[in-house]
């Protein structure tokens, strides 16, 4: 049981104090030391970004000692139709995704990350299944992209776990024109990963997301591990993106709850909560570009934005001490 890195402020102290929150409440962490990939650096051989190298080793110097880590990957960008951004904001050219230029470049990535890390997960893309929404097409060359990669790391590190997550609300409801055939598509995938990476979120009621735990309980056989869930415990109000959610301190409780108990009845790997307190105090540093979309999931804390238990905070301890 564990938290993202994710810090409720912006402020040195306020990371600090997530640290040592996640320290003290968990038994397992993810870091996600990539929100952009040095392309060119990699493609090029030539000298690595600053802001790379020193985020890197700002997650090496802030490394909990004695819990397990997982490295969360992101390959894609973030609205996972293509390559993640370099540092310039550009996306290296390819004829297909598959491209060995960008095969050998990944692997460099991940290998540097993981040489510095030493996790004992590795989700190597994050929320991979949502590409084939977007193109199928490029999803096939993603396929084959990874398949790659994988084969180099293990070979490097045979003892790491690795897998790629996929959205589980995508894959229970899916918008596409064969639900059925997608659905079925993501979970044999799944079923060939060293362990099946769940990115989860947005269900409101009991019934919507047993149902959705139903469906992975029942036809994943390989272990279960929750990467990426939280559920919002205020309501959510967001009128440029038409966005109007009614959800509570109980409601968010009401997850956790079953959230936990599917997980010891089922035996999952380890569940992550992405961010363990309302970030209002980061979310006022935000350009004023994405600051609605930055509300969708800054209330969902265990803890409010003072720092007061809420609820699914009492759950989360019964179980962790246990």
């Amino acid at each position: 049981m564990g938290f993202t890195t994710w810090s409720f402020g912006p402020n040195p102290e306020d990371k600090t104090e997530t640290y040592n929150f996640i320290a003290n409440n968990s038994d397992i962490y993810i870091e996600h030391p990539d929100d952009k990939i040095p392309w060119q650096a990699w493609i090029n051989n030539t000298e690595l970004p600053v802001e790379f190298t020193d985020m890197i080793n700002g997650t090496v110097s802030d490394k909990i000692s004695n819990i397990d880590l997982c490295v969360s990957l992101g390959l894609l960008n973030m609205d996972r139709s293509d390559l993640a951004e370099d540092f310039d904001g550009t996306i290296p050219q390819y004829n297909s995704m598959d491209d060995k230029k960008i095969e050998d470049a990944y692997f460099k990535h991940v290998d540097y990350i993981l040489g510095k890390l030493n996790p004992k997960y590795l989700v190597i893309c994050i929320e991979a299944n949502e590409l084939k929404l977007h193109s199928k097409v490029k999803w096939e060359q993603y396929k084959n992209l990874i398949k790659n990669v994988k084969l180099r790391v293990k070979e490097k590190y045979p003892d790491l776990k690795i897998s790629e997550s996929i959205t589980l609300h995508n894959i229970y409801n899916p918008e596409t024109e064969n639900p059925e055939a997608y659905t079925n598509e993501m979970i044999n995938y799944m079923n060939n990963m060293d362990f099946a990476s769940i990115s989860f979120k947005g269900m409101q009621t009991k019934n919507d997301f047993q149902k959705a735990f139903d469906l992975i309980n029942s036809r994943i056989n390989v272990p279960i591990a929750f990467v990426e869930t939280c559920h919002l415990a205020e309501n959510l109000n967001i009128k440029s993106l038409d966005l109007h959610i009614k959800s509570s301190e109980k409601k968010q409780n009401k997850y956790m709850e079953t959230l936990l108990t599917n997980a010891q009845e089922h035996n999952y790997e380890f569940i992550i909560w992405w961010s363990y307190r309302d970030f209002d105090a980061l979310w006022e540093t935000f350009p004023e570009e994405v600051k609605d979309l930055g509300k969708i999931w800054r209330n969902t804390g265990i803890l409010d934005k003072n720092g007061k238990k809420r609820a699914s905070k009492y759950t989360w301890d019964i179980v962790f001490k246990k």
